[in-house]
């Protein structure tokens, strides 16, 4: 084994999820796992402690006489709760079922019904109240456990962690558990229609995670920031299980919009995330820009890249130049200032859950930080397929892991099979068999080509192409990964499915929109203003720069411009941000319509 993962606990020795987490704490009893922030002070807590606290969670789990396989659901933001309530559950042969606590109460009250939930965790009255409004539609809860107390004197179900947990208690032994096992039902974003349950056994997101660790290392030094939902079986896996088989310290961060203070404070190893957060990252980046000087503009693209051409050349896929001699200097005046807003010790950048614009990955490799780009699905623990460090084609999903067999389907969709794949959908046989064959081979449904070198490209989905009137067919995820190149956009979709020409939805972003509408003269807190002539002209040349890359009927004749985001409060995106493209087009129906009909 590779020296610097010579403490990784195997699958085999961990035997189950529970029992991973029971053997990183008789190796590294004192060291630090949690790192979290409680009561405005930065907090730690070991693996010893945290097995101390988990104890407690079991034995008042234990005491309300649930059967083995039954279900108890987690809706808490990422803190060391979430491992405990996870740990001593499973400990107990029950399933967890994480909720998003971002997500609206019919889809909450959906997923405790269709899972038969038993026991639900969560945090604060504000979830409570929510929860509140489709009480009588979680009738099968017994019990309502708050982190935090909550205003209900009259819910005789309801509990606060203070109340529920006993004073001390003492690991008991865990219940009998094969690897096989169903451990969790994770429920899919529901993009389309209502969410699946998707099965996962302790095997599926054991073997996934020690499959990972094949084309990125983590040792026990290394410092993830946790702030992708732990309801994300990206971060589950990825961010949770990897990192106790590794005995790596994971900090909680205090929420999506502290990020960047967090990032100075913790200086992560490794950081996880969905493009979102590279996107805005970027999009800051080049708001910045857009203000400063032409110097700095010019700087910057010649640091990116020469950056570029030295990651290359370090790739065995470029040669050596005489402009790498000027690196140092340029690292110095503007890759590592951008580094160190990072925290200045990034070694590895994961992104995952959908497609990183193949832009953005050559801005941040250009400057130094190694973006590596995976790919999975929920239905697969999730990672399929990973770039390696020394062997990354960023505008690829790299290449499969370790025991995952990938082959081509019906039009070029990918095929996967291995100890990954889930177990099935729960309660649901058909939607199984529709999706898994006799064979064991899933279809994801993305449309893929496969390099000489194994590298997986997705090029698009079965389900997402637009056929034009005219015959032609387009994959509008492309199309908007390059639309969101450009700072000016935060969300955009593409429609033209039976019409002749495509039109395009887009939420501007504040700050750009400001400068924008400052250049063309209108005033920007006019809503009016998104509607003049002269301003979508000037954004029509703007998108149309953007996807110069694209064929000529990929051309977009008129846009809608948006300044309301599209949020989970207002059913637009899923709680993983995904977009929900019947939902969108449904909501701005009239104005899509307008948009043809003028022409």
């Amino acid at each position: 084994m590779n020296a610097l993962q010579d403490d990784v606990i195997t699958p085999q020795q961990a035997g189950t999820l529970h029992g991973l987490f029971v053997e990183r704490a008789r190796r590294s009893p004192d060291k630090i796992a949690y790192h979290y922030f409680q009561q405005n002070a930065w907090r730690d807590i070991t693996w010893k402690e945290m097995l101390g606290e988990i104890a407690r969670w079991q034995a008042a789990l234990a005491d309300l006489q649930l059967q083995r396989g039954d279900r108890v659901a987690i809706m808490l933001r990422n803190c060391p709760y979430w491992m405990m309530f996870d740990q001593a559950a499973m400990s107990l042969g029950l399933v967890v079922v994480p909720l998003y606590t971002v997500d609206r109460p019919d889809n909450v009250a959906y997923i405790v019904n269709d899972a038969d939930v038993k026991v639900l965790l969560f945090e604060t009255d504000e979830q409570w109240q929510a929860l509140r409004t489709v009480r009588d539609q979680l009738g099968g809860v017994k019990c309502f456990v708050s982190i935090d107390t909550v205003r209900d004197s009259e819910e005789a179900s309801l509990e606060s962690m203070a109340e529920f947990l006993p004073k001390t208690a003492q690991l008991q032994p865990a219940q009998p558990c094969q690897m096989n096992e169903l451990a969790s039902i994770i429920y899919t974003s529901g993009t389309t229609g209502k969410p699946k349950g998707v099965m996962l056994s302790h095997a599926n997101m054991l073997i996934n995670a020690h499959s990972c660790l094949g084309f990125f290392p983590v040792t026990e030094n290394d410092i993830f920031l946790s702030f992708l939902p732990l309801s994300h079986t990206f971060e589950r896996t990825v961010g949770y299980y990897l990192s106790v088989m590794a005995g790596a310290k994971i900090a909680f961060a205090r929420s999506v919009a502290q990020i960047s203070g967090d990032m100075h404070i913790i200086r992560p190893t490794i950081l996880i995330s969905v493009p979102r957060i590279y996107e805005r990252i970027y999009g800051a980046i080049s708001t910045k820009l857009e203000e400063g000087s032409p110097l700095k503009r010019k700087l910057f693209n010649l640091a990116v890249e020469i950056g570029w051409a030295r990651f290359l050349h370090q790739q065995g896929r470029g040669t050596w130049q005489m402009s790498f001699l000027l690196w140092p200097l340029l690292q110095k005046l503007v890759a590592q200032k951008i580094i160190n807003h990072l925290g200045g010790r990034l070694r590895v950048a994961l992104s995952g859950g959908a497609a990183l614009s193949p832009e953005i990955s050559r801005v941040f490799i250009g400057l130094g930080l190694p973006v590596i780009q995976g790919y999975g699905l929920t239905e697969t623990s999730p990672v399929i397929s990973g770039n390696h460090p020394d062997n990354n084609f960023p505008d690829s999903v790299g290449q499969p892991i370790c025991d995952v067999q990938v082959k081509f389907g019906e039009q070029n969709a990918l095929l996967v099979k291995g100890p990954n794949v889930m177990l099935g959908y729960w309660n649901n046989p058909e939607a199984t068999k529709a999706i898994i064959d006799a064979e064991g081979w899933l279809n994801t449904g993305d449309v893929v080509r496969i390099s000489e070198t194994g590298h997986i490209y997705i090029t698009g989905r079965i389900k997402e192409i637009i056929v034009m009137s005219n015959g032609e067919k387009i994959s509008p995820n492309d199309m908007e990964l390059a639309i969101l190149n450009d700072p000016l956009f935060d969300q955009v979709m593409i429609i033209g499915e039976a019409h002749p020409y495509l039109v395009a939805l887009a939420v501007v972003n504040a700050d750009a929109w400001k400068n924008f509408a400052r250049e063309v003269g209108v005033r920007a807190d006019m809503p009016e203003a998104l509607m003049d002539s002269r301003v979508e002209g000037k954004i029509l040349k703007r998108i149309a720069l953007d996807l110069r890359g694209f064929p000529g009927y990929a051309h977009v004749r008129r846009v809608l411009l948006l300044q309301e985001p599209w949020t989970t409060e207002n059913g637009l995106i899923t709680p993983t941000l995904k977009l929900k493209r019947d939902k969108v087009a449904e909501r701005f129906a009239a104005q899509i319509k307008q948009l043809y009909d003028r022409h």
